[in-house]
């Protein structure tokens, strides 16, 4: 239990409630002195639960990436035991 401590809150209820209800979000302390609305604060949220906000890499880069490095260092290797 937390004693001593008030947030504020914003409860969403999930667009698709098979694996969950609602999304609860914490305020920052300042997030409603800096002039935010309500409706902004709860645009946002709701974005935030539509995916709106995401922005997903390929994941198929980070595998070429990674097999280039490891073909690139493994010759420098090779290169280095042949010529030394």
């Amino acid at each position: 239990m937390v004693k001593g401590i008030s947030r504020q809150v914003i409860v969403v209820q999930a667009p698709d409630p098979k694996l969950f209800e609602q999304a609860i979000f914490i305020l920052k302390e300042d997030a409603v002195g800096e002039g935010v609305t309500d409706e902004v604060l709860l645009k946002e949220a709701q974005s935030v639960i539509r995916g709106a906000n995401r922005k997903r890499k390929p994941l198929y880069l980070y595998g070429a990436v990674w097999a280039i490095g490891g073909a690139l260092l493994t010759g420098l290797v090779w290169l280095a035991t042949v010529l030394i």
